[in-house]
């Protein structure tokens, strides 16, 4: 990958987007882990520091080495940052709604949609735009909280295989724990991405680039990676299945005449 390019091409991005909806800069939130990271980067790189405001939204099982590793990066690009707690605020949610089962990844969903509202009532009250964190692998497969961290007004990893934010995120000289750290959306205590997408991402990235970028068959990818059928038609029923995620509220099909 041109690193070189792709930075020059997405911080233009991020500029004309800013520009174009007359926004005072972007918020967005800081995790400590590697989409973010590379975002948050790239944003104070378009649009300088000041435009820039990273929220910390931790809950009280994100780990404290992710919660060091934000904080760290945010004050080497000099943002300004705010700190709101998410256990809370989901507590008092849990206890108001009367829902006696509390599901593991319905709960978990609520923290992703509790940091997407405090973004966005942020972004409202500065006059910013919401930079999502989302890159193209795990939008593909929709390994993502419709209307939480799916949440946002722009993408600007979104573009970029999640192999390929690594290897961005190297070029920019973020740290190397970084760069390598597992990802995951931090939504219950131990989570990992490792153990809920089909495959790991060095192998899940070249079966998407063949699907997606390449058009071709689920046959001739699984021949041309060595990896089971089995396995391609697994991403492509990821992708099948999480197709509601990506698009706006259907509608049903307006008539010609009424």
């Amino acid at each position: 990958m041109d690193c070189k390019k792709v930075e020059k091409d997405t911080i233009r991005f991020i500029t004309t987007v800013v520009s174009e909806a007359k926004a005072d800069g972007v918020v967005l939130g800081l995790s400590g882990g590697i989409d973010s990271s590379v975002v948050v980067t790239l944003c104070a790189k378009a649009l300088g520091k000041d435009r820039v405001v990273g929220i910390f939204m931790p809950a009280s099982f994100t780990p404290v080495e992710d919660q060091a590793d934000a904080r760290s990066l945010a004050e080497r690009l000099g943002l300004s940052t705010l700190f709101v707690p998410m256990s809370p605020i989901v507590e008092k949610l849990l206890e108001t709604v009367p829902m006696k089962r509390r599901e593991r990844v319905a709960v978990g969903n609520v923290f992703a949609r509790m940091r997407m509202l405090t973004n966005y009532f942020v972004a409202n009250s500065l006059n910013r735009l919401v930079a999502g964190t989302g890159d193209r692998s795990e939008i593909l497969i929709g390994y993502f909280t419709k209307y939480g961290d799916g949440g946002a007004d722009f993408l600007p990893i979104g573009h970029l295989y999640k192999t390929e934010v690594r290897e961005l995120a190297e070029y920019l000289g973020l740290p190397s724990r970084l760069v390598q750290k597992p990802s995951s959306p931090q939504l219950w205590e131990g989570q990992k991405a490792a153990d809920e997408i089909p495959v790991d991402y060095s192998v899940l990235d070249p079966i998407l680039r063949g699907l997606f970028d390449a058009n071709e068959s689920a046959s001739d990818i699984a021949k041309r990676l060595n990896v089971q059928l089995d396995l391609v038609e697994k991403v492509q029923r990821a992708f099948e299945r999480s197709r509601h995620k990506r698009i706006m509220s259907t509608t049903p099909p307006r008539p010609l005449t009424f």
